[in-house]
């Protein structure tokens, strides 16, 4: 397999750990509809979050989280509405980022909540 694909599954796992260490329930991994996918659906408190986990060898080429495009969370809120109706949830929901960045041998976790408005 790819290196790329294999430390992205390594951020995504990684991700999940932090997650559930934080308190969060994992509902969903790799959700899809139409074009898009969401890394992990969570919900913690209430709440339903969609979280997408970028994952980077390093910052040479900028910050994991600065590679969440327009495009990417207009597809992202296209996907969460479909689930939200889908399982007809009346919740309220937040849109996160974690970002990993390898450091040689270990690596950076950064949680973004709330990460961009969604409306």
């Amino acid at each position: 397999m790819a290196e790329h694909y294999e430390l992205g599954k390594k951020g995504e796992q990684l991700a999940v750990n932090y997650l559930m260490n934080e308190g969060y329930k994992i509902v969903e991994r790799n959700w899809r509809f139409q074009k898009a996918e969401i890394d992990i659906i969570a919900t913690k408190e209430k709440m339903l979050i969609s979280v997408e986990v970028k994952t980077r060898s390093n910052n040479d080429y900028g910050n994991p989280q600065d590679f969440v495009n327009p495009k990417k969370i207009k597809l992202m809120v296209l996907a969460m509405n479909e689930y939200i109706l889908k399982r007809n949830l009346d919740i309220e929901l937040r849109f996160d980022i974690i970002a990993i960045t390898k450091n040689k041998s270990s690596f950076n976790v950064e949680h973004f909540q709330d990460a961009f408005l969604y409306f």
